[in-house]
């Protein structure tokens, strides 16, 4: 199974700049490569970024109809999103959304044909006090009655420290194999076939310290974020990734 990147554009991003961006890309044989833009730009890089599959940083727990500002699956898929990423930790944090909303927003996304990417991951106060493996099982439990019907390509999960996020302060190589084998075993433990399931690690990925990542059993790619505007930088991390 090929890995998966994906690059997360976060609120960032102007049309001249986006081009110049998509510029510097080019295709990675053995790779699949996924970028999520902000809503704005979604149409630009579904008409240029060939090759390349695109997704959305969010969408709405809600389906089309009387709610202002939102966007919908249906919305997305209508526009050629493949994926879609779901309770990133700053909509976690800055946003509120709970367990619960993630759950929703997930059924919607599947519901129209999307693979929702899942963030899941602790923050620093949490991993401290030694509650990794509490918090990362509880954001999964909040998913668990939406698998029985899925298959393992239908969804994507990402483990993100939140204390590793934007910080440049990755976690080691250690940390990430021991909560990537627990949500395997997690899977594992729910469905034989989610064996296939791609796990990926966010959280300060940066061309220096992927290919350690990435050589890590369960780690099957990267949600990268920062190194995703730089071009040089975003290749030099899928060529890793490509092994």
């Amino acid at each position: 199974m090929n890995k998966l990147v994906v690059g997360n554009w976060k609120m960032n991003g102007r049309l001249a700049a986006n081009e110049a961006l998509l510029a510097g890309l080019v295709p990675v044989a053995g790779l699949e490569v996924v970028l999520c833009p902000p809503f704005p730009y979604l149409a630009q890089l579904a008409q240029r970024a060939g090759g390349v599959g695109l997704g959305a940083q969010n969408l709405s727990a809600f389906d089309d109809g009387a709610c202002t500002g939102e966007v919908s699956a249906g919305m997305l898929a209508d526009l050629g999103c493949s994926h879609v990423i779901i309770g990133h930790s700053e909509r976690r944090a800055l946003f509120a959304e709970s367990d619960a909303d993630v759950a929703a927003k997930m059924a919607r996304a599947v519901a129209a044909g999307l693979r929702p990417i899942v963030c899941i991951g602790e923050s620093l106060v949490e991993r401290d006090a030694g509650l990794v493996f509490e918090v990362v099982g509880r954001q999964l439990a909040a998913l668990e009655s939406l698998l029985p019907t899925l298959a393992a390509d239908q969804f994507v999960l990402a483990y993100e420290p939140v204390w590793a996020i934007g910080s440049g302060r990755a976690a080691s190589a250690e940390q990430v194999a021991e909560v990537h084998d627990f949500i395997r075993a997690w899977l594992l433990e729910r469905k034989p076939a989610f064996v296939t399931v791609r796990i990926l690690y966010g959280g300060s990925v940066k061309p220096e310290n992927a290919a350690a990542l990435f050589a890590l059993d369960n780690v099957d790619g990267g949600l990268i974020g920062g190194a995703a505007l730089d071009a040089a930088a975003f290749m030099a991390i899928c060529r890793q990734a490509a092994g």
